[in-house]
């Protein structure tokens, strides 16, 4: 069974208001798929800052979410502490908080109990993971992608990988695929969730473009392949049961 929100309906600013921060996408036994392109921006508590939500437990102080933020020029946040951690990617622009001013392509890592006061001067957008960390997961990490010395690894197929992250509890890393790809069929012990950066694949779940994110939970099948050269976002080890 495949749960998605592409059904989301999106065409008036009408039923956009309609949209509200609640549960979406919970049950973490089910697949789950979103298209940030289909999906409305939503208001925050701070002015100029909008959401995608992607999945996510609670309210407007959720506990655990899966969101692209925008931040307008000029906009920010109040210092707030994320008691179960944070990691984002920069999409676009350049975010800044107390640690530095991080531009597109920058992973970074605020460990369970980390405290910071975001903002943005001239905009960005980020793709954020909100309380989903372990406890024991306590490395803050700050990563350029972009950068010429970034340590990409040759994996098998053509394949590429940038990690940005690795222990018991999770992997996570940046994966190239070139375009034809077709990977034998996969089942993650501790499940797989992806994040199109750019280009398009199609699986057993759908046609993935940029923007697209994929949940696949521990113990199901994934068979991949790449339609262009593709740029994701990828996660393992994290979903176990």
């Amino acid at each position: 069974m495949k749960t998605s929100l592409r059904t989301l309906p999106i065409s008036s600013q009408e039923k956009c208001r309609e949209q509200t921060y609640t549960n979406l996408n919970t049950d973490l036994r089910l697949p789950a798929s979103a298209v940030a392109d289909e999906l409305c921006w939503l208001l925050s508590p701070e002015p100029g800052v909008t959401r995608k939500l992607l999945e996510r437990v609670g309210g407007e102080y959720a506990k655990r979410a899966t969101t692209i933020v925008r931040y307008a020029a000029g906009s920010k946040f109040a210092e707030h502490t994320h008691d179960d951690g944070e990691e984002f990617l920069v999409l676009d622009g350049t975010f800044s908080d107390e640690s530095g001013d991080y531009s597109k392509g920058w992973y970074i890592r605020n460990p369970p109990g980390s405290s910071h006061a975001p903002y943005s001067e001239n905009g960005c957008k980020i793709f954020v993971k909100l309380g989903q960390m372990h406890i024991f997961d306590r490395k803050s990490v700050r990563i350029d992608t972009s950068c010429a010395n970034a340590d990409w690894q040759a994996a098998e197929y053509g394949a590429q990988t940038l990690k940005l992250f690795d222990s018991a509890h999770e992997h996570v890393a940046l994966v190239k695929w070139p375009a034809g790809l077709k990977l034998d069929t996969m089942r993650f012990p501790g499940g797989l969730e992806i994040f199109v950066l750019k280009g398009r694949f199609v699986d057993e779940y759908g046609d993935h473009r940029p923007g697209t994110w994929l949940r696949v939970p521990a113990g199901h099948d994934h068979q991949p392949r790449a339609i262009e050269d593709s740029l994701l976002y990828v996660k393992t080890r994290h979903l176990q049961t």
